[in-house]
């Protein structure tokens, strides 16, 4: 095991919601000089766009709020990542159902919805905004950007992890 507390957010193609937060979380992560200790990452419940960058829509959103996702790329969530994750973080009840079938028992603990972290919105899930206009991009950042908050929050509150900071 590492200091390191690792970070893993899962959607369905790793294009849209998981790259955002992926995206959001290094942001705060940079701007609290934390980089050091949280490691964060991303990963789709399905390979549909394996290798490809982040749907043009959800940088494009993403960039008008600061947040660069150019460099991030979809891959396929595997069982390793339970095991080196500290937390994986699934943005609707479709993910948590996939990843949960896919998760080893031991590390059960270790998956939540990410929105169980917001701090000001009440929503179980991070809404897929792929089908939809501009406003469900908007939706994703504003849940995001609250979830991402919280979960540092979290993070910082947990003893053994602060002593690695």
């Amino acid at each position: 095991m590492t200091d390191r507390y690792r970070l893993t957010f899962v959607c369905m193609g790793n294009i849209c919601r998981s790259p955002t937060a992926d995206g959001v979380m290094r942001h705060k992560v940079a701007a609290r000089h934390w980089q050091h200790w949280i490691e964060v990452d991303s990963a789709g419940t399905h390979a549909y766009h394996e290798g490809e960058a982040p749907d043009r829509r959800s940088q494009q959103h993403a960039r008008q709020r600061g947040y660069d996702l150019s460099m991030l790329r979809a891959r396929q969530l595997v069982a390793e990542d339970f095991e080196v994750s500290d937390l994986v973080l699934v943005m609707d009840w479709d993910n948590l159902a996939l990843a949960e079938a896919m998760c080893p028992a031991p590390h059960r603990h270790k998956l939540k919805r990410l929105t169980e972290f917001c701090l000001q919105h009440d929503s179980p899930v991070v809404p897929d905004p792929y089908y939809g206009g501009t406003q469900g991009f908007e939706q994703v950042l504003d849940l995001v950007e609250d979830a991402c908050e919280g979960l540092l929050t979290h993070i910082a509150g947990l003893p053994k992890k602060q002593a690695a900071r």
